[in-house]
Formats: structure tokens, C-alpha cells, sequence
């Protein structure tokens, strides 16, 4: 299982909080995974320069079509600038429809929090699917 880690040399300031997202990205079919993977690293690239950008982590799990995300900003402001800005906006356009499933959460942590941890990110992109699940059989 391929993984990728990357963390900002900026300090926090201790008296703030981090926001941060997970996201797990099931593809329809193992022909679409190499491409996924390959815009996936476009946007990983992004992120690095991205202003706000605190820390992440991408999880590619090939053989499944699955992929996951982890990563912590230093506001809301910036992880919603950074989904707008190319090109990571021309990415979610443009691999939209080779989404099986897509599940997205966020939350926020004292920096102390850091750095962090899939076991809890796992767990809330679980609870969080069957949330999403939940609505949509309503």
C-alpha cells in the first residue's frame, strides 16, 4: 500500500487550531486507477505550495480502486482555497464520473494534535459513509 507523507517546516502558533479532512475515493473500475492515481499526485503536488497547508498524507490502495486522503490546514478558508484553485478544481471535474463512492469529513484539533493519526481518520470517514448512507435511503 503506497503512501505518501508531507508536513510544513512553519511553526503553529499553539493558541490556534488545525482543520482538518480525510477523504476515502472508491473508482468504478481498476482501468480508471491509473489515471486517479496520476491526478491524485497533480493535486498532492498542489497542496505542497498551497498557503495554509499544515500537513497530509495519501493512501493508495491499487488493487481495491481505493484511495485516501488525510490532511490539516490552518483554517477552513484554506482547504476550500485549495479545492478551487487548478488544478485540483479541473481534477474533481474531471474524474467525477469515475467515482464509485466518495466520503469526505472534517474536524478541527489543537495543533498538539498533530501529527495525524489514520486510525482516527478511518474511523470517522466510516462513520461518516454510513451517515451519508443513511441519507440517501431515506
Amino acid at each position: 500500500m503506497p503512501k505518501l507523507s508531507w508536513k510544513s517546516s512553519k511553526p503553529l502558533p499553539t493558541d490556534t487550531r488545525v482543520y482538518v479532512m480525510a477523504s476515502r475515493f472508491e473508482v468504478k473500475s481498476g482501468s480508471d486507477v491509473p489515471r486517479f492515481f496520476l491526478r491524485a499526485l497533480s493535486a498532492w503536488a498542489q497542496l505542497k505550495t498551497s498557503p495554509g497547508a499544515v500537513e497530509a498524507s495519501l493512501i493508495a490502495q491499487p488493487l481495491k480502486r481505493t484511495f485516501w486522503t488525510l490532511s490539516a490546514w490552518e483554517s477552513r478558508d484554506a482547504v476550500y482555497a485549495y479545492a478551487r484553485a487548478e488544478p485540483h478544481r479541473s481534477i474533481m471535474g474531471e474524474l467525477r464520473s469515475t467515482m464509485r463512492t466518495s466520503v469526505f469529513t472534517f474536524w478541527e484539533l489543537p495543533p498538539g494534535g498533530l501529527p495525524l493519526d489514520w486510525t482516527d481518520a478511518r474511523k470517522r470517514l466510516d462513520e461518516q459513509f454510513l451517515a451519508d448512507s443513511a441519507k440517501t435511503d431515506s
